[in-house]
């Protein structure tokens, strides 16, 4: 049988497109989810997974639908393949267990990293640009020193020789993150 399945980062994304590709390559049953790829919890991928047997051909439009990197891809395929399962990336190919597929796959998923490492050093040299022309101030800070559980939580955090709590005690006290103690800490 042929499952596919289609994902986006963002609610305000949309599975339109994936899922026409996916019905067009012939598709039987599509899962598909709105979760961010940096995600572990992906449950329509993971209920997936689950319903997959030998002889079963997963397709997705494109391997970072479902792999964050070549490591992840190489030992999603190789999982699938020790299973007797066939992968078909759309924009890719078919990769199953042959000595030519595994080739094409290290070849195309290091070529797809690589992409994704230039599109990453083209965003951080556009962050950096944008702030020397004062464009770009980052995000909002959810807390400011003037919130009431913030300086609770900082004065938590000062007085940790004498009142012995940890910063995860602290943050599961005060609703803090530990990351924004530690930042609010830093100045």
């Amino acid at each position: 049988m042929k499952y596919g399945y289609a994902r986006v980062s963002t609610a305000g994304q949309n599975l339109t497109a994936q899922k026409k590709a996916l019905t067009d390559a012939g598709t039987e049953k599509i899962y598909s989810e709105k979760v961010s790829g940096k995600s572990i919890d992906r449950k329509q991928l993971d209920k997936l997974l689950k319903e997959l047997k030998a002889g079963d051909t997963l397709i997705v439009t494109k391997m970072d639908r479902i792999a964050r990197n070549v490591k992840e891809g190489i030992d999603f395929i190789e999982s699938l393949n020790n299973n007797g399962i066939t992968l078909h990336v759309l924009n890719m190919g078919i990769f199953d267990n042959t000595p030519t597929s595994k080739l094409i796959q290290n070849i195309l998923l290091s070529v797809a990293d690589w992409e994704r490492e230039i599109i990453l050093e083209r965003q951080r040299e556009g962050i950096a640009l944008a702030k020397e022309q004062g464009k770009y101030k980052g995000r909002k800070p959810k807390y400011t020193n003037q919130h009431k559980g913030l300086e609770h939580a900082l004065e938590l955090f000062n007085d940790r020789v004498n009142n012995k709590l940890t910063v995860k005690e602290i943050e599961d006290m005060t609703g803090i993150s530990k990351s924004t103690i530690y930042r609010a800490v830093r100045g």
